[in-house]
């Protein structure tokens, strides 16, 4: 954002929400974009493809101190360990990840993908198979992709195709929570009328839910796709399965909130728990993907919106 776009949002947040919320909002973007501009010089991280797996399954924004909490709960969360991201949104993670440097890699990947950044960065040729299931499954009122279309694609990405390598992005635990969602599920309609969705950070930071309130509907959505995990590990071979994040997310260390382009190692260091999946053949995939499935850009920006990111 550059000063000139800082001081024209101010002046837009100061018509609509007060003078008051106004400077605070205006303040804190100033100070995060203070931050961003540290970012360029930090680390770059490790890349994934630096590291040996058959099957990454990615936990969007998913904390390492979230994941410890419930990893006792689930038997292939025995292993851990953890990787410092190449980027600290899910925009610079696809930018740094799939890059020239690994395009040979990249053409014996399966990507599955419900993260709608997706669209700004790749293309069905960067892979051996590239499914944008946000395209086709994205549910309105909850204001995310459910976990369980990416889950059935997945397994029938690999049943199909046996990739070398198959990378699932799941959606969740970034918020909003499925099972608990904290405030209105954001849709297409209300998006179209020029209403926003508000992220429970955001609320957060402004005092109007608090820290346990949050992190709870945090943690729920963590166990919300762990469970859908658990079936995709029964459901396709790979030797070697790895559970891990795109970047974390900050919750008020040093005034941050959510996951900014910032140099914090709550954002930039992500789990790594490696185990190993086994296709048991006990279940069949339901969902079935809609044909011809085009989004505009409008629509792709409206699902970005009902992730917080406008």
């Amino acid at each position: 954002m550059s000063f000139i776009d800082w001081v024209q949002e101010t002046r837009d947040r100061a018509r609509q929400n007060g003078v008051v919320s106004a400077a605070k909002a205006g303040a804190y973007e100033f100070y995060v974009g203070g931050l961003r501009r540290i970012n360029t010089v930090y680390s770059k991280g490790e890349n994934i493809y630096d590291r040996d797996w058959d099957l990454l399954i990615l936990l969007d924004a998913c904390r390492v101190d979230l994941i410890s909490e419930v990893d006792n709960d689930y038997e292939f969360l025995d292993a851990p360990g953890e990787l410092t991201s190449v980027g600290s949104s899910s925009l610079e993670w696809l930018q740094r990840t799939f890059c020239d440097e690994y395009v040979d890699e990249m053409q014996k990947t399966a990507y599955v993908t419900g993260n709608p950044f997706s669209y700004r960065v790749l293309d069905e040729d960067d892979f051996l198979v590239f499914d944008e299931v946000w395209t086709y499954a994205w549910d309105d009122e909850a204001g995310t992709i459910p976990a369980r279309p990416l889950t059935d694609r997945t397994i029938a990405a690999a049943r199909e195709h046996s990739p070398d390598r198959l990378i699932v992005h799941y959606m969740q635990p970034h918020l909003p929570s499925v099972p608990d969602p904290l405030s209105d599920g954001m849709n297409a309609e209300t998006l179209g009328q020029g209403k926003g969705w508000e992220s429970p950070w955001k609320l957060l930071r402004r005092g109007e839910l608090t820290y346990e309130r949050v992190w709870d509907a945090y943690r729920a959505n963590l166990n919300y796709v762990l469970s859908d995990v658990e079936l995709l590990l029964r459901n396709v071979d790979a030797e070697r399965a790895v559970i891990s994040a795109d970047h974390g997310n900050a919750a008020g260390e040093f005034g941050v909130y959510g996951h900014p382009r910032v140099p914090l190692s709550v954002v930039r260091q992500v789990p790594w728990y490696e185990t190993t999946a086994i296709d048991e053949g006990g279940y069949e995939p339901d969902f079935d993907p809609e044909t011809n499935v085009s989004d505009t850009i409008d629509d792709v920006e409206d699902r970005l919106s009902a992730l917080g990111y406008r």
